[in-house]
């Protein structure tokens, strides 16, 4: 395969990258860095985020990749990803990963007529924010496990449980909720997948703070919430098989690799202004071989990304799916090995945010102390290592 842009799609690069460049000229202060802690801890950098879905919602490049018959563009995936990389150069928000990135083509795929042509249109115009309702304090990496009911009544199922790791759920309109409608079943064999809205009576959103004190992440409850019957998308109990589709829509890790290649490019730049002992940090062998490694190793995942796209457009599924787990665990590990140098050159220092003595204003500091959650979030590093072995060396499945 090539991997070299051809000059259509280099132009469409420049277009998008031109484009964030400048909006990001009006990015608040309390946007800081951008990503999930720069969208969802403030007001200002939420109502930052949606300004900017609504200008590219306005170009149609949030529904680009969606076929044509339903809202899109049928652009292919190499050019999402040529988008997806130039917004995360940028650190720009404006593309709401669970309803773009999952609940989309979620609806794409299972969701009748009627739900398409209620709930695509706002997620395209970049009008509506979402949240994912998976995790449970019970259920996480064993997902088929959750305890969340959603039991029929008449024209409603009536939903009572709690959801928890809910990232942006005190800023979302609505929630993409997976739940038991079937309790006699075990495990995935009862679950149904339905939309829901976050100001229906009996839920209940709490945070949870990180030890930065940064909100992103929530508790949600379900006390007795009517969900319309219509709002259930795809068959009653087959929610699981649907989930585990939706866990496989852009799985590339491309931003990961594109947050790590901006983190490095901070600390060379870095390196070469700060000295130790008399000479510049730049000169330290051991600190140029470091960040060389570093930024191989990102190459490496910035190629890995591209092939996972070029499998999904082939039709080859199953390899991507191993490949997206591969760059999942190999780009979480990678940030992490970035965050822990990084601070080490640093030393002291590298542990400040706000203050006027934090290099390169605390950003550093901020991925160290987030980093760590990768290895969790969107499957653990155990659950991606028995996806590789599982689906891409063909060894047998445990339980």
């Amino acid at each position: 395969m090539d991997f070299k842009l051809t000059e259509e799609q280099e132009a469409l690069k420049k277009e998008f990258e031109d484009f964030f460049q400048e909006v990001m000229k009006d990015a608040p202060p309390e946007y800081g860095t951008g990503g999930l802690e720069g969208t969802y801890k403030t007001d200002e950098g939420f109502q930052f985020h949606m300004a900017v879905a609504k200008k590219l919602g306005e170009k149609g490049w949030l529904s680009r990749a969606w076929p044509k018959e339903f809202g899109g563009q049928g652009a292919p995936l190499i050019e999402q990803l040529i988008f997806n990389e130039a917004k995360d150069k940028y650190n720009a928000p404006g593309v709401d990963m669970f309803g773009i990135g999952m609940f989309a083509p979620t609806l794409i795929l299972a969701a009748n007529d009627e739900q398409r042509e209620r709930l695509l249109p706002p997620i395209a115009k970049g009008e509506v924010s979402y949240c994912q309702g998976w995790s449970e304090p019970d259920a996480g990496s064993d997902l088929a496990s959750l305890t969340t009911t959603a039991i029929r009544n008449g024209d409603h199922y009536i939903v009572n449980g709690q959801k928890i790791w809910t990232s942006g759920g005190h800023k979302a309109d609505c929630m993409f909720l997976l739940a038991r409608t079937n309790t006699e079943e075990k495990r995935g064999k009862g679950l149904s997948v339905f939309h829901l809205k976050m100001d229906l009576p009996g839920i209940e959103v709490r945070p949870i703070l990180y030890m930065n004190g940064t909100h992103i992440y929530n508790e949600v409850f379900f006390k007795d919430v009517k969900i319309p019957a219509k709002d259930m998308i795809g068959g009653e109990n087959e929610g699981w098989q649907l989930t585990r589709q939706t866990m496989n829509f852009e799985r590339s890790s491309i931003g990961l690799f594109i947050e790590g290649k901006n983190r490095v490019r901070d600390m060379v730049n870095y390196v070469k202004t700060h000295k130790k002992n008399g000479k510049f940090l730049s000169e330290d062998p051991i600190v140029r071989q470091k960040l060389a490694r570093l930024y191989m190793e990102l190459d490496m995942g910035h190629t890995l990304a591209y092939k996972i796209a070029f499998l999904q457009e082939q039709g080859g599924l199953i390899f991507a799916a191993s490949a997206a787990s591969e760059a999942k665990l190999f780009g979480s590990e990678l940030i992490q090995r970035i965050a822990n140098y990084s601070t080490e050159i640093m030393g002291l220092y590298g542990q400040l945010t706000e203050s006027e003595w934090a290099p390169l204003n605390g950003v550093m500091n901020e991925m160290y102390t987030m980093c760590m959650g990768l290895n969790i979030a969107g499957g653990s590093t155990e659950i991606q290592k028995n996806i590789i072995a599982w689906v891409g060396l063909g060894l047998p499945r445990i339980r």
